[in-house]
């Protein structure tokens, strides 16, 4: 069962030959044993369709009964038969009864009506069988294989996806046939977020108040190792913390069972969040910024902090504006041995070659730790480590820090005095030092202590002000502040987002964590800096930050992978192939590749990349530049080699040092 309320489903999907009976039951059945609640097998032809039937009895007769899911693409007469022998067909409206060969024309209102009217006939008998054997359908949208007529009346964007999937639900509900699920799937998390609460609002605009239709969330190509695993978490965390998703997918460039501790992670995240997540718009955590159906960064001003500490011009830190989204380090306490400990920071940042932490913070919480503040500062400076230092203060301490920190940190609680707080203020005023007002409580008390935080600033003269919050639910304590602000006419003052890495957490769950905590807040626009703590190695923590900041499509700062994470279809290793491809090319910063097994997804996603390399045929590959294919059916011997030419010949390759 999907949907209602019935736990999150987690997927996968084979990526054997589906006419290898015996590797794709092999596959099927690791799956299932690992938890995997519906195992997706390719059929692109009618042959792979027709031994669906020898795949799903031998499957019965290991004891697996976990649901099977046929993905179609192309051959309406190959689902047909498919949906005959398992229990959910996957239709892509680009490129089931459409054409996807990037012919530009104009449609007028009686051609395009034509066209879809041909479109649902060639559909029907699908919907017809599917109702008569009583299987599920998804109607599953891809940003990367929207149809030529799709794309020339509505462009490559989310109205296009919707308007594509709703065409097919209009034919589904002509027919009395409502065993539907959704996805509007998108290697960009960005697009794939606004797509889906696009279609959320145009069914509730469809059938007020009714229940809605489930959805199957995704990112699609999401490329493998941390990449993925983040871009995946941002755009699938994004919507489930919304409400938004019944069943879920992790599309790793790996063995699928790897996905499944990805997807579940993410799953039982949300599922514990959603009790306590708030429900309208009047709630001051409501689940939607004013921009969810479409991005816009939050505008801000900008606010620098520099060390008082440093020569001029040193130690800086500008945040908000036109600044990119900062990434900045919480240490915690400020070190004991701080030259032992400004050694060791410095040999971990040593292993950063292409980023770099761009602030620290620490805790002055007592008596004294403003002279080891100053000594960290001074450590810090002889091991060559130019970074701005942020200090955390509750109201009492602030002078301790007010001679070293290029930002005040103040802790404000229900508990925190007025009078402290303004007088914090007015220190930092005196200093020259912009304060950062972290909020701690919970959701209902977070719009109070932005009142008291602006009231205390306004009182001691100061306008260099930044917040961040500090709540359960982070994700909408982000919202509720940005909300807040606005509400009191302060809407363009910078917000830091905070992340804390879980002690217990595994590898994918801190990633997961870390990925919906910071990169659903920026994906709704929010967020002009970044904070982490908690994790053993700062470097990793610093890497950590900036792989959400490219998930999110903010700020790149390495090259990007569009891989898919392989299927039946495919026509080369494509987990090798990947890591190949990534081991020469890596290097190459604000490069989008996209490596595609098959010409399903391939050329729509050759749109979002700057080069692309497709399998074209056994042992023969197309070379793309944009959606342009510039080499067709290379030797994949050769294919590297010439990807490589070609990233040269267009100006964008560089030496790797």
């Amino acid at each position: 069962m999907i949907g209602g309320d019935h736990p999150i489903r987690v997927q996968s999907m084979t990526t054997t030959d589906t006419q290898d009976t015996a590797a794709t039951v092999d596959q099927a059945e690791q799956l299932a044993r690992a938890g995997c609640e519906l195992v997706r097998i390719t059929a692109p032809s009618i042959r792979d369709a027709e031994n669906l039937a020898a795949i799903k009895a031998e499957l019965v007769r290991r004891g697996i009964h976990t649901p099977l899911v046929a993905d179609i693409h192309f051959t309406p007469n190959a689902a047909m038969v498919a949906a005959l022998h398992v229990e959910k067909v996957r239709i892509n409206p680009g490129n089931f009864a459409d054409k996807k060969k990037f012919a530009v024309r104009e449609y007028s209102d009686p051609e395009y009506a034509a066209e879809r009217e041909r479109a649902a006939e060639r559909f029907r008998p699908l919907v017809r069988r599917c109702a008569q054997l009583g299987r599920a359908m998804r109607i599953g949208t891809n940003h990367g294989s929207l149809s030529d007529r799709i794309m020339n009346r509505f462009g490559d964007t989310p109205e296009g996806m919707v308007e594509s999937a709703l065409e097919f639900l209009d034919v589904c509900e002509g027919e009395g046939f409502r065993d539907i699920v959704f996805s509007m799937k998108s290697s960009n998390a960005q697009v794939a977020i606004q797509a889906y609460r696009l279609l959320a609002a145009r069914l509730e605009e469809r059938a007020p108040g009714e229940p809605g239709y489930p959805f199957h969330i995704g990112v699609t190509e999401a490329g493998d190792a941390e990449d993925g695993r983040i871009k995946s978490a941002i755009g699938i965390g994004a919507l489930l913390e919304d409400g938004i998703g019944d069943t879920v997918r992790v599309s790793l460039t790996e063995h699928p069972v790897k996905e499944l501790p990805v997807a579940f992670a993410l799953a039982r995240r949300c599922e514990a969040h959603w009790d306590r997540a708030p429900r309208s718009i009047e709630d001051p955590g409501a689940p939607f910024v004013d921009s969810g159906l479409a991005y816009a960064r939050r505008p801000t001003r900008s606010v620098a902090a520099t060390s008082p500490a440093q020569t001029a011009g040193s130690a800086s830190l500008a945040m908000g504006g036109e600044h990119p989204v900062r990434v900045e380090l919480d240490l915690g306490p400020v070190p004991t041995d701080v030259a032992e400990f400004a050694r060791s920071l410095a040999g971990s940042f040593r292993r950063l070659r292409d980023v770099h932490c761009e602030g620290l913070l620490v805790d002055v919480v007592d008596s004294g730790t403003g002279e080891r503040l100053a000594d960290f500062a001074a450590a810090l400076a002889e091991v060559g480590l130019d970074v701005p230092i942020a200090a955390r203060v509750e109201a009492g301490f602030a002078f301790e820090a007010t001679e070293t920190a290029a930002r005040l940190v103040v802790l404000v609680g229900v508990l925190a005095p007025d009078e402290r707080m303004q007088t914090v203020a007015k220190a930092a005023v005196e200093a020259g030092l912009p304060v950062e007002w972290e909020l701690r409580g919970r959701l209902g008390e977070i719009a109070t202590l932005v009142d008291r935080s602006l009231a205390a600033a306004e009182a001691a003269g100061l306008v260099q002000q930044i917040f961040s919050a500090d709540a359960e639910l982070s994700v909408h304590a982000a919202r509720v502040l940005a909300a807040r602000l606005r509400a009191r006419g302060d809407a363009d003052v910078p917000i830091v987002l905070r992340h804390r890495r879980s002690s217990g957490a595994s590898r994918d769950e801190a990633l997961v964590a870390a990925a919906v905590d910071l990169g659903a807040p920026l994906c709704d626009g929010i967020g002009d800096a970044i904070s982490l703590a908690g994790f053993h190695d700062p470097a990793h923590a610093v890497e950590v930050g900036y792989r959400v900041l490219q998930g999110a499509r903010l700020r790149t700062s390495w090259t990007e992978f569009i891989s898919c994470p392989s299927c039946g279809r495919t026509l080369f290793d494509l987990e090798e192939t990947t890591a190949r491809i990534k081991q020469r090319t890596q290097h190459l910063r604000g490069v989008k590749i996209a490596i595609m097994g098959c010409i399903v997804n391939g050329p729509g996603e050759m749109a979002d990349a700057d080069f692309g390399y497709v399998g074209s045929g056994p042992g023969t590959v197309n070379l793309y530049v944009g959606k342009d294919l510039v080499v067709r059916n290379v030797a994949t011997a050769a294919a590297d080699d010439r990807l490589v030419a070609l990233i040269r010949e267009h100006g964008r390759w560089v030496d790797p040092v």
